[in-house]
């Protein structure tokens, strides 16, 4: 057996201690130089995301006179629409744009009285969370999302201005804004459409 005095052992834990402080310097000072791993920034919630999301900094601002309590608020004028409320921090849940059919309802505050989950639109293409909250001369108002279109896109109706063509009310908005709406707004559900 091979006798090893106690120097030659401390002396070896020295060397290594030693070695790996030095190791460990040499990297720590190296991190200093060297550029910082990019850090995931959270990014501002979008108005599509979900329903409680709030809306993004470069939405569409809440008109002052659009009514008070919780309600959906409808601009004609701006094509926007705002989720709103007031007992939940911020006050408004949601706002998003949306394309309207070939006429608007009036000025007013009107209620949800109908909702159907999925359907054929006026125009003929396949839309869900079809809510509905007016009628006016012959025309039903409501909101809806066009299955095969990811944003509100123009029906073929509205982008073809004629005064002999159909009147549609549709209101047509992306898909995830579709669900937005439908989730906030049952029946009985207050509408303030502003111009």
């Amino acid at each position: 057996m091979v006798k090893t005095r106690p120097g030659v052992v401390v002396t070896g834990l020295t060397v290594g201690a030693l070695a790996a402080v030095s190791l460990l310097a040499f990297q720590a000072n190296g991190a200093v130089t060297r550029p910082a791993a990019a850090k995931p920034v959270a990014s501002a919630p979008a108005t599509t995301a979900s329903p409680t999301a709030g809306p993004s900094p470069a939405a569409v601002a809440l008109p002052a006179a659009s009514g008070s309590g919780r309600r959906v608020v409808y601009s004609t004028g701006l094509h926007q629409v705002w989720l709103v409320d007031p007992k939940k921090t911020p006050p408004v849940q949601s706002s998003f744009k949306v394309t309207p059919g070939t006429v608007g309802p009036l000025p007013g505050t009107y209620t949800v009285y109908s909702r159907t989950a999925a359907g054929t639109g006026t125009d003929g293409l396949q839309i869900e969370h079809v809510v509905r909250f007016a009628q006016q001369s012959g025309t039903v108002f409501g909101f809806s999302a066009a299955v095969d279109t990811p944003t509100p896109a123009p029906s073929p109706d509205a982008t073809q201005p004629d005064p002999a063509q159909k009147k549609t009310g549709g209101i047509r908005s992306g898909r995830t804004d579709g669900q937005s709406l439908w989730d906030f707004a049952p029946n009985g559900t207050r509408v303030t459409v502003i111009p």
